[in-house]
């Protein structure tokens, strides 16, 4: 089947009417682009991300847009001849709301969600370990194999904030160990540390959709509940989760973002073993210095600094 991608520019005055005058048609699922929703958006999760990526900044610069999707048959050119006429209507009397430009793309049908899996490739990362998507066919060449599916959770090992974390699990994890995952995503720090040889390990996300996400990725790596455990939530606002979580970590990992590692900080002795470590990243470069001084002000020594394509990583006693 093929599609019909409609585009709407309008003033932000606009949106709310052009919303509307779509539903009016019975046309929803709109995708809406909004330079200050995205600026709001910003400065109000600023403790989620250090970085924008620049390419995403320019392309909201004057961004006032809705999208939908209409099928390119008859039906559909008749939901676009509706949407025009619509418009016209509100460009006359609302002269305000300009610019109310409708561009077209023909695109064809396409599982648009899992079309980032063509980018998706095997990778070696360190000595050890090989992490393989699970839906492709890879021979791990005598490595340890991470076979993972994402979904729509953090943690691929495509970036480098993770790939730094890996490289020093594989350093300094040893058999027995018990390992904590703060921030776990996809579970990829975690379930990477039981395959290299830690006996259990805990892992927790604010966001819910991690738990099925890391359990389904431990089960492809034949790691069962008895070994690790996932539960989303706040670590330092969630009093039931840190009595289950409880404390004495052979390793505390951390890939998350400067503001929440600096948060982190003065709680995390608590859940280390006294010799544990902690691993900490998602820090861009331009905070290191930042994040360093408040980690040692909570009395942690950095034992090791390494840095990637302009991130850091902090590992600390």
């Amino acid at each position: 089947m093929k599609w019909l991608a409609l585009h709407i520019d309008t003033a932000p005055s606009g949106l709310e009417p052009v919303e509307a005058a779509l539903s009016a048609l019975g046309i929803d699922g709109l995708v809406i682009e909004d330079e200050e929703d995205f600026r709001r958006f910003l400065a109000q999760n600023k403790q989620y991300w250090d970085y924008v990526d620049e390419e995403l900044d320019r392309s909201m610069a004057g961004k006032c847009r809705i999208t939908f999707y209409v099928e390119k048959s008859e039906p559909g050119f008749g939901q676009v001849a509706a949407v025009r006429m619509a418009l016209a209507r509100l460009k006359e009397e609302h002269p305000e709301y300009a610019p109310l430009l409708l561009t077209m793309d023909d695109i064809e049908d396409a599982d648009w969600e899992n079309n980032w899996k063509a980018f998706y490739k095997p990778m070696e990362i360190g000595k050890r370990l090989t992490v393989i998507p699970d839906w492709e066919e890879a021979d791990a060449n005598g490595r340890t194999a991470l076979r993972l599916n994402p979904g729509l959770a953090f943690g691929t090992g495509s970036h480098a904030t993770t790939r730094l974390c890996l490289t020093a699990l594989e350093k300094y994890v040893r058999k027995g160990m018990r390992v904590l995952d703060l921030g776990c995503g996809s579970g990829i720090l975690s379930i990477a540390s039981l395959l290299l040889g830690a006996e259990t390990a805990f892992a927790c996300d604010i966001d819910e959709k991690a738990v099925d996400i890391a359990y389904e990725n431990a089960a492809l790596n034949g790691i069962g509940r008895d070994r690790y455990t996932v539960r989303a939530g706040n670590v330092l606002s969630n009093w039931k989760l840190r009595v289950e979580m409880g404390g004495g970590y052979d390793i505390v990992a951390a890939n998350i973002v400067s503001d929440v590692i600096i948060s982190l900080a003065p709680a995390v002795r608590s859940m280390m073993a006294p010799d544990g470590l902690f691993l900490s990243s998602g820090i861009i470069d331009s905070r290191g210095d930042e994040v360093r001084a408040a980690l040692e002000a909570a009395g942690l020594a950095v034992v090791e600094a390494n840095a990637s394509e302009g991130w850091v990583s902090f590992l600390c006693r």
